[in-house]
């Protein structure tokens, strides 16, 4: 039998009145991609920042080829070879590509630096990685989310990690960049690297996992599965219960007098990103917008929402055409937007949930010159009960909840605003899969009571499922605008860029 490369045993954490762990055993043995699933608050990420030393655990131990690491010691853990890449990337934004690579462990000649060399190294894990295109000398912080997590990949790489945790790795990736990170998974594995993989796509636990163990509420409920476990099953151990998960059912379209308009779009450009887009969307409507990584899906939310100004084209929400690149008027007109990174672009984490539900239309709220905290307060908190938010506790702290209840936040304050057009992008990112069916049914909850959502989605069985009509993007620019019912097929068939459909 194949010695285990990383043995956790028994570990348990406590915090102030919280045991984020209770006596987990975890075993990786060399070559093996082990996935690790489990809710949000399940301990994932507590049992991963142990085993990187930067957590000390309460009890228990970490092994690693058969000897034990020193609790909290996270240079201990590199020097044995273990390297993290946490969910929310650690790169330093004013620095290069290549400097980010070797923060900490410099590439040297002598005493000074050898920034040749740094760049010849990293140009040559970037191509490791298929990513060639990225180049050594780039800001980090001019860097899309998607190149910014494969540069947090090439710097895990670059310590010659023996094992590699990986936290939700994929969350911004494309179905192209992901098979990319898939191959240098399996070409790790073939060297002896042992991988830690921890994702709420089940899809992605199915196609690149050796085995499976299911965490919950902080104990291991289930270990050594086969990756071909049927999804019903993993879902049933991270929630506790038998669980489908569902989609819920779309409105049947009436007939008679059509739905009025809510959003038109035409022709909206913006070089490189959109081209020449145009699409309506209806009242009680949810049209989705596909595509790969690059596609201009963000950058045509932005464009609609007002953030960006456009080259060309107009939006028109009812009546009323909006001036280009006012997002203050765009608002008052309707439309709100819950964008991809909520929790630097979408919320304040230091404000208690009232002030982060009730910011966008605190003029309301006035009452003689003040604001009015009870009438704030009450407004805020109706909203949060109507979408279910958990722990609807006013005075807790948003960064407090998780990931499906910060959404969640997002989305009560606009309804508070009384939005009219909802764009959302990529809503169930970094949420677990119970919190999935919560924001499906909210988002439909949503469309049935008259408001115009236009969403984008990586995950196209969300788009497939969720959407009367979807428009589909590549470089820029549409290229299909299918109607519902469609397939996830259908979707990536148009989302191809003719280059890529060419070579294929």
């Amino acid at each position: 039998m194949t010695a285990p490369l990383l043995e956790v045993r028994g570990l348990v954490k406590d915090y102030p009145g919280v045991r984020a762990l209770d006596g987990v055993d975890f075993v990786v043995t060399a070559g093996q991609v082990h996935c690790l699933v489990g809710q949000n608050g399940a301990g994932k990420s507590t049992l991963i920042k142990c085993i990187a030393g930067l957590v000390t655990p309460t009890e228990g131990e970490v092994v690693i080829d058969g000897e034990p690491l020193p609790p909290g010691d996270p240079a201990a853990a590199l020097a044995h070879g273990i390297a993290t890449i946490y969910q929310e990337l650690d790169l330093v934004d004013d620095l290069s590509v290549a400097d980010n690579l070797f923060l900490g462990h410099e590439l040297r000649r002598g005493p000074l630096l050898d920034r040749r060399a740094a760049r010849r190294e990293t140009a040559a894990v970037l191509a490791r990685l298929g990513h060639e295109d990225v180049a050594p000398n780039s800001l980090v912080g001019t860097l899309a989310p998607a190149t910014r997590q494969i540069v947090s990949i090439a710097r895990a790489l670059t310590r010659d990690a023996r094992l590699l945790i990986m936290d939700e790795p994929s969350a911004v990736l494309g179905r192209h960049e992901v098979e990319t990170l898939f191959d240098v998974v399996r070409r790790l594995t073939a060297e002896g690297v042992g991988v830690v993989y921890i994702s709420h796509r089940l899809e992605e636990v199915a196609a690149v996992g050796d085995t499976i163990t299911v965490l919950r509420d902080g104990r291991t409920v289930a270990a050594d599965l086969l990756a071909s476990t049927p999804r019903t099953e993993l879902i049933g151990a991270m929630v506790g219960r038998q669980f489908a998960e569902v989609f819920p059912d779309r409105t049947a379209p009436t007939t008679g007098t059509p739905r009025p308009v809510v959003l038109r779009v035409e022709g909206l450009t913006r070089a490189p990103a959109v081209s020449g887009v145009s699409f309506e969307v209806h009242e009680g409507e949810v049209v989705g917008l596909g595509g790969l990584v690059g596609a201009g899906r963000t950058e045509l939310l932005r464009l609609i929402a007002g953030l960006d100004h456009p080259d060309a084209g107009s939006i028109t929400v009812g009546e009323r055409r909006l001036p280009p690149g006012r997002p203050d008027i765009a608002s008052r007109a309707g439309v709100g937007l819950a964008p991809e990174e909520r929790k630097s672009q979408g919320l304040w984490p230091g404000w208690d949930l009232v002030r982060n539900v009730s910011v966008a239309d605190l003029r309301r709220f006035r009452r003689r010159g003040l604001l009015s905290l009870s009438a704030e307060r009450d407004a805020a908190m109706h909203q949060l009960r109507v979408l279910h938010t958990t722990p609807a506790d006013p005075d807790r702290l948003v960064v407090e909840l998780s990931g499906g209840n910060q959404q969640k936040v997002v989305l009560a304050r606009w309804l508070l605003r009384r939005c009219r057009v909802l764009l959302l992008d990529e809503p169930t990112r970094g949420i677990d899969v119970e919190a999935k069916v919560e924001i499906y049914r909210v988002i439909r909850t949503l469309a049935d009571g008259g408001i115009a959502v236009v969403m984008v989605s990586s995950e196209l069985a969300e788009l497939v499922a969720l959407c009367d009509r979807i428009l589909v993007l590549a470089d820029g620019r549409p290229t299909a605008l299918l109607e519902a019912p469609m397939s996830e097929a259908d979707v990536l068939a148009h989302a191809l860029p003719q280059s890529e459909e060419r070579t294929s």
